[in-house]
C-alpha cells in the first residue's frame, strides 16, 4: 500500500520481525530515504506481557511514523529525529483534532 505525504510516496506496510529485520525490538520505523513506513503487526492480546489496549497502541504508533514522515517531508529533517517532539504530536493529536473541530478550525 501506498500513502500520500506531501505529494511524495511513501509505501506503508504491516509487518513482523522475521519478515523485516529493521523491526526486531521496535513497534514501527520510518525510512524517509527509501520512502518506508513499516509497522510492527506481532502484537498479541493475549500474550500476559503485552499491553492492555493493543489497538490503542498501534494507532499511536502508526501516528508516530507517520509524522517522522511528514517533517522529513517538510525539510524538517532535524525535528523529524527527536523522538520527544514526534512522540509528544503522536500522544496529543486525538486531543488536538478534537479542540480544532470543536472550534471549527478544519
Amino acid at each position: 500500500m501506498t500513502i500520500n505525504i506531501l505529494g511524495t510516496e511513501y509505501n506503508y506496510k504491516e509487518t513482523s520481525a522475521d519478515e523485516d529485520a529493521c523491526l526486531f525490538d521496535k513497534a514501527g520505523y520510518c525510512d524517509s530515504y527509501s520512502k518506508l513506513i513499516a509497522i510492527n503487526n506481532e502484537y498479541n492480546s493475549n500474550d500476559p506481557n503485552s499491553i492492555n489496549d493493543i489497538s490503542a497502541f498501534v494507532k499511536k504508533v502508526k501516528r508516530h511514523e507517520i509524522i517522522h514522515a511528514y517533517l522529513c517531508e517538510s525539510g524538517l529533517m532535524e525535528y523529524s529525529e527527536d523522538e520527544t517532539i514526534v512522540d509528544w504530536i503522536a500522544w496529543q493529536y486525538n486531543k488536538l483534532s478534537e479542540t480544532f473541530k470543536e472550534i471549527n478550525a478544519i
